[in-house]
């Protein structure tokens, strides 16, 4: 990477609301997938299927990152906003439909984001 990639001015800031992408319990290629995948996201670019699915049940311009490792499914929720990309929950994928626990506290986490930054409440 050169001097020039590291201070990439059209990149969003990462902010992550909740969870850890590290080694252990990810394994270290799987955390270099999710870095990969997420700085493409910071840098603006589009994922699909079967890298990021949408996630329209939790809200707009919501999706998982779909990582799978020796030893688990790992799921990264996240929204891509106009000026960061939001990282709302980190977990292993056990079942094959995403626990409705998981989008109930994305969903709160993503309210609380958009009071404390914008001021906004959107239900």
């Amino acid at each position: 990477m050169s001097a020039v990639d590291a201070l990439d001015v059209t990149s969003r800031p990462l902010v992550i609301l909740h969870g850890e992408i590290k080694t252990p319990p990810l394994s270290a290629a799987a955390r270099l997938e999710a870095g990969m995948n997420l700085r493409k996201l910071q840098r603006g670019m589009v994922l699909s299927m079967p890298v990021s699915r949408p996630m329209p049940s939790i809200g707009p311009r919501c999706a998982e990152l779909r990582i799978v490792d020796a030893n688990a499914t790992w799921r990264i929720m996240y929204r891509v906003d106009a000026d960061a990309v939001l990282v709302m929950e980190v977990f292993a994928k056990k079942t094959q439909t995403t626990p409705q626990s998981v989008i109930k506290v994305c969903k709160q986490r993503l309210r609380d984001y958009d009071v404390l930054t914008k001021g906004v409440c959107n239900d």
